[in-house]
């Protein structure tokens, strides 16, 4: 009987977890659409990037994700169960709590060792890629797409080019550049140019055709002029720096290396994440709890209230660690303390009125 309790319970939490969870991933991935198009159209990010900025970002945030829907699951799970006095009938067969939760601990350890390499290798590393996807684009938007009927800068806003329309080979018409050299200033104008670029994107040449360049110092009367029939101007896209002194991007070794408090406190953190699940596991069955003719959903709010002050005073410990306000032997953990704390009073307090034997009237 109770393998099959077990199973039950398990499948319960398990199906409302990953409903949870995944009504959760597409409220995220939809609220960081807008601001990753809107990204995208300022720079001229092409598709795939901005699919890529989706995918590593929303694999950033799983890491809130889990934990959130994990407390619901179990308050929403165990509140259907007293709800429809399911859990009155396991009770009633001398089933207590903490028996109840066996099933409890095994789909935690499970999203405990999720959240573990969730926190500690993929998330550090999706935020790098992050970084580095947004710079590459960023960077090569520069010359990446010459759309006609727009100035397009070059060389650190050295340059300038326009050009007035494209034809459908992709030969753009009636250009202009314009470079500075020092002191001096060079206007090219051209009927025809072509845009190569080789060397992986990083080398864009402008081929210039059929067209009359123009040299000199703005304010003198001395001008070169010299007419051509094809004049390459290359332009070389710098280097991408893909470093970033970013304490989010630093892979979990290094920090494990570093007796710097920064670098503790971003340590805890990762660590608290799988913490998190088992103490939101331990909060989540007395919370669950539901009295007579109470609603199932009558505690989730609450169960959302719980995690957002608990997340934000494990921020406020990881900032009071950076600072020296708390001793580095203390860091995050007496957050996790307190939470543990006050999840085993309850309990204790709700064992108590289980086992309290009512007084039967006269």
């Amino acid at each position: 009987m109770l393998k099959i309790l077990d199973r039950y319970i398990l499948r319960e939490v398990t199906l409302t977890w990953l409903a949870v969870t995944g009504v959760l991933l597409v409220i995220l991935v939809t609220s960081q659409l807008a601001r990753v198009l809107e990204r995208a159209a300022e720079h001229h990010f092409p598709r795939e990037v901005v699919l890529a900025l989706i995918a590593f970002t929303s694999l950033e945030n799983l890491t809130v994700l889990v934990p959130v829907g994990l407390l619901l699951a179990i308050v929403l799970g165990f509140g259907r169960l007293y709800h429809e006095s399911e859990m009155a009938a396991v009770h009633a067969c001398g089933i207590g709590v903490a028996r109840l939760s066996v099933p409890l601990l095994a789909l935690t350890v499970v999203l405990a060792v999720l959240l573990g390499w969730l926190s500690l290798d993929l998330a550090p590393r999706a935020a790098a890629r992050v970084q580095e996807l947004r710079s590459v684009a960023a960077r090569d938007a520069a010359l990446g797409d010459l759309e006609p009927g727009r100035f397009h800068t070059f060389g650190g806003s050295e340059g300038v080019f326009y050009a007035g329309g494209v034809d459908a080979d992709g030969t753009l018409r009636d250009i202009f550049v314009k470079r500075n050299r020092n002191e001096s200033v060079e206007i090219a104008v051209a009927s025809r140019a072509r845009h190569v670029v080789s060397e992986g994107g990083q080398l864009h040449t402008l081929i210039l055709l059929n067209g009359r360049r123009y040299e000199g110092i703005p304010g003198r009367a001395e001008f070169r002029i010299t007419e051509f029939e094809e004049h390459g101007i290359p332009v070389r896209l710098p280097e991408v720096e893909l470093t970033s002194n970013r304490i989010e991007l630093k892979p979990t070794a290094e920090l494990l290396a570093s007796n710097s408090l920064e670098d503790l406190g971003e340590l805890e953190w990762r660590l608290s994440m799988p913490i998190m699940a088992f103490v939101l596991t331990l909060v989540a069955v007395p919370l669950s709890r539901l009295r007579p003719r109470q609603g199932r959903y009558a505690h989730v709010g609450l169960a959302i209230l719980i995690y957002f002050v608990y997340t934000n005073l494990l921020s406020a410990a990881k900032i009071w660690l950076v600072r020296g306000v708390v001793p580095p032997a203390l860091g995050l953990w007496w957050v996790h303390g307190v939470l543990v704390v006050v999840a085993l009073l309850v309990l204790m307090r709700g064992a108590i009125r289980l086992r309290r034997p009512r007084v039967q009237p006269a």
